[in-house]
């Protein structure tokens, strides 16, 4: 995104300005200063480049502009705590969060109000216009919950984030409580709210999303004489049951031709979860296949494949796998049991074992996950 606003940036007019991405996924830019730094967990390169950040935004005039360039990522990249709260006790507490099989929105609650950046809080600093440039991750694409929405107003609260820690059985550090039950009590300022007058001057435009990539690959199917069944760009749910009501569907059009007739492509975008209980090396994506995998038992005439478009499943280095009809059989002459795999979280470790994983290195966007079940 930086380097696109270079590219396009008029020559002579001013542009300065500091983005952060994660690990390896930098560009060479030339007026816009690039930092790395961790996802999905916060580091000290994320919080020194975040307070940068604040202080440039801050030292605007109602004669500039603020250019904010907003993706999926940025709740980890931008991972500056409140004041009280270390480093250490935020690291843990996203952990925890990733761990809890807890929609993305519910996890940013909580991060909108451990951070003195997130939840409009970088907006609220600015004394310049504030134009948001945003490429969706999340499912219903609401500004607010992508990269915690550091220019959005935020509607929910401190009761709001302790709630989500309790529902999915988290305790965090006293640091942590002691901050959002202060919040909670009033004693100290909540997010900035959507009726508040600073985001009269604030736009955040959604520019790109999981729907447009969905239609994308309904046209490269369509190319090719395939029809498509578009499931939606918002699908969410832990990914091994959602892969269980995809399996009902492919049989039910794979024996009976009902409610498409092959060769048909269901096509799906949205952000599922994982509860991890296991201590295999998953990300949602390689679990939905590895489930679906189970779950078909070997069909004939079905391939699958599952991307983060950010071109990272989880924490691992692959973008997702691909589920071919014989995966299962290959598997069992590999000793690889997909069952147990699936208990422990391990769908990475069944499609490495196979060579089947899709590894495309940084793709530099973020429009959350791609699903296409092909049944030919």
């Amino acid at each position: 995104m930086a380097l696109a606003v270079e590219k396009h940036w008029p020559a002579e007019a001013p542009l300065e300005g500091l983005v952060i991405t994660r690990y390896r996924h930098g560009l060479p830019t030339r007026r816009i200063r690039v930092v790395e730094a961790g996802h999905p967990v916060p580091d000290e390169n994320g919080v020194s480049a975040a307070k940068e950040i604040l202080k440039q935004v801050a030292g605007l005039s109602e004669r500039d502009l603020l250019l904010a360039l907003i993706s999926g990522g940025g709740s980890a990249l931008l991972g500056l705590p409140v004041q009280g709260v270390g480093m250490e006790a935020l690291r843990a507490t996203t952990r925890a969060l990733l761990n809890s099989g807890a929609p993305i929105q519910d996890i940013n609650v909580v991060r909108k109000h451990l951070s003195a950046i997130q939840g409009g809080r970088l907006a609220a600093v600015c004394r310049a216009p504030v134009l948001a440039l945003i490429v969706s991750d999340v499912t219903g694409d609401d500004p607010t919950h992508i990269a915690s929405g550091p220019c959005a107003p935020d509607p929910t609260t401190y009761h709001d984030a302790l709630n989500v820690l309790e529902r999915y059985g988290i305790a965090p550090d006293a640091e942590i409580r002691k901050h959002l039950e202060r919040g909670r009590r009033g004693e100290i300022p909540e997010t900035p709210k959507p009726s508040e007058a600073l985001f009269e001057r604030v736009e955040n435009r959604v520019i790109g999303s999981a729907y447009q990539a969905l239609r994308a690959a309904e046209r490269f199917f369509h190319a090719r004489n395939i029809g498509t069944l578009v499931l939606g760009d918002s699908v969410t749910g832990e990914s091994s049951e959602v892969a269980k009501v995809y399996g009902a569907l492919v049989r039910q059009i794979a024996q009976h031709g009902e409610p498409a007739r092959p060769p048909v492509a269901l096509i799906s975008g949205g952000e599922c979860t994982v509860t991890v209980r296991g201590k295999g090396r998953g990300g949602r994506c390689t679990e939905f296949l590895l489930s679906l995998a189970v779950d078909l038992a070997g069909l004939a005439r079905v391939y699958a494949i599952a991307c983060d478009t950010d071109g990272i499943d989880g924490s691992e280095d692959n973008a997702g796998a691909v589920l071919l009809p014989n995966s299962l059989e290959r598997a069992a002459q590999s000793g690889l049991d997909a069952k147990h795999l699936l208990r422990n979280n391990d769908g990475y470790g069944f499609f490495s074992g196979l060579g089947d994983l899709v590894v495309t290195g940084p793709t530099r966007t973020n429009v959350n996950d791609y699903r296409a079940i092909l049944i030919t």
